[in-house]
């Protein structure tokens, strides 16, 4: 890899990171102290993240001036797929008595990954290092 790449990896990491803490923070406040069920606490709690983690990476991470709502839209695309299949996913998963708590991070590990695929071969391709 090179080493431009493996900055990248570095950076998307660093700040789905961050956006994973948000993500954590806001399901634990939902379901632990509001007592919501699994899904609309993931799912509030995944929107917050995902924003964060938009925001942050297109400027920083894909450093690309591509056009927000066109970019936004593909990211939306992105989830309008993995957010319905995860939080299903998750509530079978829940209702089978895993703990919720695993179920979050064994989620959030698979969706760093497919959103940094996503971002880098759909989203900004092309488009990356073009923000001045």
């Amino acid at each position: 890899m090179e080493k431009t790449s493996f900055a990248q990896v570095l950076k998307f990491f660093l700040f789905s990171t961050s956006a994973g803490i948000i993500q954590a923070a806001g399901f634990a406040l939902l379901n632990e102290l509001l007592d919501w069920p699994y899904w609309p606490a993931y799912l509030i709690a995944l929107v917050a993240s995902v924003v964060w983690n938009f925001t942050f990476n297109r400027r920083y991470t894909f450093q690309s001036a591509a056009n927000v709502p066109v970019a936004m839209a593909k990211v939306a695309g992105f989830y309008a797929v993995f957010t319905p299949l995860s939080t299903w996913l998750g509530q079978l998963a829940e209702n089978a008595g895993v703990n919720e708590y695993l179920i979050l991070f064994l989620t959030m590990v698979c969706n760093l990954v497919l959103e940094f695929l996503f971002c880098k071969l759909v989203v900004y391709r092309g488009q990356e290092n073009t923000r001045t």
